[in-house]
């Protein structure tokens, strides 16, 4: 008898969050329609997450990355490149950024990347009034990426520029090992 009870009252649980989720779910059909979408807002940690990860000094894990920027901004709205593509309207070093970008962590190297509305010049300067990290062209060329002592990269991206840090993905060799 007493394990029926539970029984009954975990089938009781299930259907009052079966019903709520299906209220919630015809609901938000119609307040879609009515209100905008708005842009999610962004935490205050976010600065201290992504801004060290994508000058490469912090530890590159893709799925601590993908977890916080599903939590705060949603579900990302691609996969390219080996990436997971989020939509964020927020500033970083005081320069706008429009998108970040987690590896999907399928390839020999993991990445944290962000596209700004600055140049790669103005992005760079807004990096080191900030922070204090300095990037230098890698190359005597007009489009040479920008690189900082600790291995990040500004490049050109458009009338734009994308920063990213990348390194190994140890996971990926370990599963890749001979056996």
């Amino acid at each position: 008898m007493h394990s029926f009870t539970i029984r009954h009252c975990l089938f009781n649980a299930r259907l009052k969050v079966a019903g709520a989720l299906l209220g919630a779910a015809l609901l938000l059909p119609a307040q879609a329609a009515a209100a905008p979408a708005a842009a999610p807002a962004v935490p205050s940690t976010f600065g201290v997450t992504i801004g060290p990860a994508l000058l490469c000094v912090d530890h590159i894990d893709p799925f601590y990355f993908w977890s916080y920027m599903n939590q705060f901004f949603g579900p990302p709205y691609k996969r390219e490149g080996g990436a997971y593509w989020f939509k964020v309207q927020a500033t970083l070093w005081g320069a706008t950024l429009t998108d970040v970008m987690v590896s999907d962590g399928e390839n020999q190297q993991v990445f944290v990347a962000a596209s700004f509305k600055a140049s790669p010049a103005k992005l760079s300067i807004a990096i080191q009034n900030s922070t204090g990290f300095s990037h230098k062209a890698e190359m005597p060329f007009l489009y040479s990426p920008l690189v900082s002592a600790m291995g990040s990269k500004i490049v050109y991206f458009d009338q734009s520029s994308k920063i990213y840090c990348s390194k190994y993905n140890l996971d990926y060799n370990r599963r890749h090992l001979p056996r």
